[in-house]
Formats: structure tokens, C-alpha cells, sequence
């Protein structure tokens, strides 16, 4: 079986996501969404909303499991015996940490672990979690950037703020 990992912080899961999901799926037989526990960042969502997200938008995506994960990538390939990471990169600029990224977990895993990189569909090669929370916390339309069931749930953590207030 041929079986990937796409992790990530998805907060809140992009259209550009769902792309590269999509294409991730038809190219193995299973691809793994990681929502990564990140404590050196503040998320919008907590792991368990956006666990909850992706599997609403993903359910009708075959070979496509949700799951979360604290602690170092390789260590989640281990335990769900994937070789593979996938990522995304919307331009030149992402690559220089992607890069980094796939280099250091080829390393650390010893050549286990390897990265495949997909480009995002030139569609949604703006768009990133962080444009998305950008644009809501200004009350903006979002309705271009994230499925629907997303956006209300981005637009609820923002109502009764003043524009742009961040979320402590």
C-alpha cells in the first residue's frame, strides 16, 4: 500500500489545502491529513476543531484519514509506517523552508522519510491559513479561500471583535 503523510497546522483547512489534498489522494492509496500540535503557536482552532474540520471536508475523499499529532514528524511516519510527506508550495519563497524542512527529516530519519512536493493549482497560490484569519479579522469575505462549512466557523471566532483584534 502505498501511504503518505500531509501534516500541517490547517488552521483554518484552505481551499489550497483541499487541492493538494485531492491530488495527494489520487497518487497513493493513503494519505494521512496530520493536524500538528504546534505549542510555539497560537491556533485559532484547537487540534480537536481542526481534526473535526478535515474529516467534514475530506469525508467524501477516498483513502483519506484525519489525525493529530504532537512531537517530531518522523516519529508520527514510524508509527503509522509512511515513507512519504507531502507539501505544498505556493511560490519560489516557500521552498527555501520546505526544503530545509524535508532535508532535516531525511536526516533525523535516517532516509525513511522523504518529501514529495506538489505545487499549488496557480488558483490558490495567494492563499494560506494566515491570509484567511487576516481577511476575517477584518470581517472580509472569505467565502473565496475555504470550503463553506469553514467559513462560518472562522467568521464565528471573530464576531463581537473589533476588526483585526487578535485572538488571545
Amino acid at each position: 500500500m502505498k501511504k503518505a503523510i500531509y501534516p500541517g497546522s490547517f488552521d483554518p483547512v484552505t481551499l489550497g489545502h483541499l487541492d493538494v489534498i485531492h491530488r495527494a489522494a489520487k497518487m497513493f492509496d493513503e494519505v494521512i491529513i496530520c493536524v500538528l500540535d504546534n505549542k510555539a503557536k497560537t491556533p485559532l482552532f484547537s487540534v480537536d476543531e481542526r481534526v473535526k474540520m478535515l474529516k467534514d471536508v475530506t469525508k467524501d475523499i477516498p483513502g483519506v484519514i484525519v489525525d493529530s499529532y504532537y512531537g517530531l514528524l518522523i516519529d508520527y511516519a514510524d508509527k503509522v509506517d509512511a515513507h512519504v510527506s507531502i507539501r505544498g508550495l505556493r511560490a519560489v519563497t516557500d521552498f527555501e523552508y520546505e526544503l530545509q524542512i524535508a532535508q532535516t527529516n531525511a536526516l533525523l530519519s535516517h532516509g525513511r522519510l522523504d518529501t514529495i512536493f506538489l505545487t499549488t493549482s496557480m488558483e490558490y497560490a495567494y492563499l494560506s491559513s494566515s491570509v484567511v484569519k487576516e481577511i476575517a479579522s477584518f470581517h472580509g469575505d472569505i467565502s473565496p479561500c475555504v470550503p463553506k462549512q469553514i467559513e462560518d466557523l472562522v467568521r464565528k471566532k471573530f464576531e463581537g471583535r473589533a476588526p483585526h483584534e487578535r485572538i488571545r
